[in-house]
């Protein structure tokens, strides 16, 4: 979600039912030594609470660092100078399986590393007041996420969101969240998600239903132009294997449109012109599936302006 996960794509998805947030991944090391530009990625505001910052990197001293400059007040991205909150959490990256940061020795490279893994699992929690969660996955190779969470069980970290994959699987490969309940009866005094090909309201359902010791499903590529399926899984139920909607209002195109342009106007109130680049992206992810897409998409990325975005929109 590099790139995707910014704070007004983070405020959609709360406005749209998403009950927690999580940050771009942010490097420990950048933090460590040059935090500036890192503090400008996870800059939020409040209406995006509650809030996580996600952490990546492989050396425990980086994490301990980090943690603490993330522990203090932030700058808030519609806040007036000097101004600044809290995050409401602190999330550790073992499942990011991206070249670039695997290769790194980060994310999902540091699952086989049992005693480096519990270092930087004790380095956040030892210098922080804040909750902290771990991300990981399946498994790598011969490391399962069973033999994970058995070496770090006594931890002190309060919420695990497992996604549903291997490394090997990448984000596409088969998700079995079997894994996950067993991970559940391991620790059940800490908070249990489910992660990876939930793509509409359908599959969170079904996850739930099949699976009822989740606490929850945590939702990435799932939210790119849809930012309401968060609400959409919420009011949507299971009737004799069939899902049926029993609240909630329908998100036709004229009603999608209408939730672009509210994430158009976030992202330049954020961004100011260079939003346009940002919010591209997002709009031809809103579009997808609809008729005339195609036109549609190709006058939008073109569009130089919330005004011009607006008039595309509205025609």
């Amino acid at each position: 979600m590099a790139g995707i996960t910014d704070s007004a794509f983070r405020e959609i998805c709360r406005r749209y039912g998403a009950d927690v947030v999580y940050s771009e991944m942010a490097s420990v090391s950048a933090l460590f030594f040059k935090p500036e530009k890192t503090l400008e990625l996870v800059k939020f505001n409040a209406s995006e609470r509650p809030y996580v910052v996600q952490l990546f990197g492989k050396d425990p001293q980086h994490f301990a660092k980090a943690t603490r400059i993330l522990s203090r007040p932030l700058p808030c991205t519609q806040g007036r100078a000097g101004e600044g909150l809290r995050i409401d959490g602190l999330d550790i990256n073992f499942g990011c399986p991206a070249k670039k940061v695997f290769g790194h020795g980060s994310g999902c490279a540091l699952m086989p590393q049992k005693e480096l893994a519990r270092e930087i699992i004790s380095a956040v929690c030892d210098n922080t007041d804040l909750p902290v969660s771990i991300k990981i996955r399946a498994g790598l190779r011969d490391m399962t996420a069973l033999e994970f969470i058995e070496n770090t069980k006594d931890l002190p970290y309060s919420a695990v969101m497992v996604h549903g994959r291997t490394y090997e699987g990448g984000f596409s490969g088969q998700v079995d969240f079997r894994i996950v309940e067993e991970i559940k009866k391991i620790i059940p005094d800490k908070i249990v998600l489910a992660n990876g090909g939930i793509n509409s309201a359908a599959d969170g359902v079904r996850a739930l239903h099949d699976y009822p010791t989740l606490d929850g499903l945590g939702i990435a590529r799932g939210a790119w132009g849809q930012p309401w399926i968060f609400n959409s899984i919420k009011n949507t139920h299971l009737n004799d294997g069939a899902c049926f909607v029993s609240t909630g209002e329908a998100y036709d195109f004229s009603h999608i449109k209408n939730i672009m342009l509210e994430h158009a106007k976030l992202i330049y109130a954020d961004k100011g012109d260079t939003g346009k680049f940002e919010m591209r992206k997002h709009l031809a992810w809103y579009v997808k599936g609809f008729p005339g897409a195609s036109e549609l998409r190709r006058k939008l990325v073109m569009a130089e302006s919330l005004e011009e975005i607006e008039t595309i929109l509205c025609a």
